[in-house]
């Protein structure tokens, strides 16, 4: 028996405050539409906004119908709610570039077809008809001073005597509330998820609905992904882990969650993918009883990367990977190349493959993998250098056209883990 939405958010620990405790019965026991908001203050959701999203998936996947809303008008506002200083107002076209690309990437995983019930929609085409005076009189006039300045969205902010708020983000939970009305009206929906620093605006909207419709409407938040060391997830050394393959390529999206922390994996299990309680268990078992094979994280890291980019795309991750402990390269696109060898030492050579005539001792001092070219003849006799991970042992060795990886790259390797990035530029 399949559980119901609200009991499998529980269990997987993604339930931090919901305002009515008949909400698991209510939705176990008829369809539900319910929604999520997404501004699009970039191009690209990323890992911590992909929990949200998974749980529109998993509402659908339960038999409910979920609403995404892509917010075109709140985008131009920006929400006040964890941040600590006002955001960057965005221009009309980088906000239709922003939609496009969440619009894009929502389709992915939500299945949007006539008759699925899912639903794609921009708050932007109700208040671009909506007057100023209109929305005062109608909206604005529910809403307390003091109950605003209650929120913690808000007190935060106000308590920050250099930042402050502008009344642009101050009026950001009355836009959100009427988002919350007008998808009741429209689309009968009578839930809002949301992470948990959206709590103040979603009993906002609730009690707006209640005060407009007499009808109840309900919400729930997840928690905030935050790591055990108290790190907001969703961040590395590189910067955000996004979900745009252009952005954060699938290798490192794939290595950022293989990298994940013991203490941090099963969790993470829970959130991140559709595994069941038995797996997920089994797993952490697998952590405690022999976690030096991070058989947890691996597994983690192939449900994440499968579920952004497809098995293709997570395959060639994985084989990736592999390529810094010696393994083929000559199945990696040159995007991965870039990816797997960002870190390492890089050399430009102003050449192209066809005309590459280069002695492999002279490029090891050109490189520096070898102090000069009597050394450099030692390490390739003994052994030790490899070009695009295959050993050579002829000191003689040429480098030509057919040892340049798509055009561009030849990967040298001292040892086992000393690599070289050299790049043919024409």
């Amino acid at each position: 028996m399949s559980l119901g939405f609200v009991e499998e958010l529980s269990w997987r620990g993604l339930v931090q405050q919901k305002t009515d405790e008949r909400l698991g019965a209510l939705m176990a026991a008829e369809p539900l539409s319910l929604y999520v908001g997404f501004d699009p203050t970039a191009s690209s959701l990323h890992v911590g906004s992909l929990l949200p999203v998974l749980a529109l998936k998993r509402a659908q996947l339960a038999g409910h119908r979920p609403i995404a809303l892509v917010g075109g008008a709140t985008g131009m506002v920006g929400d006040p709610s964890g941040k600590s200083e006002e955001r960057k107002l965005l221009s009309a076209d980088d906000l239709a570039v922003n939609q496009a690309g969440i619009r894009a990437q929502l389709e992915r995983f939500l299945d949007f077809s006539p008759g699925s019930g899912a639903q794609l929609v921009n708050n932007y085409d109700w208040f671009r008809e909506l007057s100023y005076l209109d929305f005062l009189r109608n909206v604005g006039k529910l809403f307390s001073v003091n109950m605003m300045m209650a929120k913690e969205s808000v007190r935060a902010r106000l308590e920050d005597r250099e930042q402050g708020i502008s009344y642009t983000e101050f009026s950001y939970m009355l836009i959100q509330a009427y988002d919350f009305l007008h998808l009741h009206r429209t689309h009968g929906c009578r839930l809002q998820v949301g992470g948990s620093d959206q709590w103040g605006n979603i009993i906002a909207g609730i009690d707006l609905i209640r005060r407009e419709e007499k009808a109840e409407a309900f919400g729930l938040t997840m928690p905030l992904v935050m790591t055990a060391a108290g790190h907001k997830f969703g961040k590395s050394e590189k910067g955000t882990i996004w979900l745009d393959a252009e952005r954060t390529s699938p290798y490192e999206l794939f290595q950022f969650f293989l990298q994940v922390e013991d203490r941090d994996v099963g969790r993470f299990l829970r959130y991140y993918t559709f595994l069941d309680e038995a797996r997920v268990t089994e797993l952490d078992g697998m952590v405690v009883a022999a976690p030096e094979k991070r058989e947890a994280q691996r597994v983690l890291a192939r449900e994440v990367t499968t579920l952004v980019h497809g098995a293709d795309e997570c395959a060639r991750a994985e084989a990736a990977g592999q390529a810094l402990f010696g393994g083929d390269l000559s199945g990696l696109d040159a995007r991965t190349i870039e990816s797997v060898f960002a870190d390492a030492p890089s050399t430009e050579i102003a050449t192209d493959a066809a005309s590459l005539s280069l002695s492999l001792v002279d490029l090891l001092v050109q490189t520096a993998l070898a102090g000069g070219k009597g050394a450099a003849r030692r390490d390739i006799e003994g052994g030790g250098i490899y070009v695009n991970n295959a050993k050579i042992a002829d000191a003689a060795t040429t480098l030509g056209g057919k040892d340049v990886l798509h055009g561009r790259f030849v990967v040298l390797r001292k040892g086992k883990r000393s690599y070289h990035l050299v790049k043919l530029k024409a």
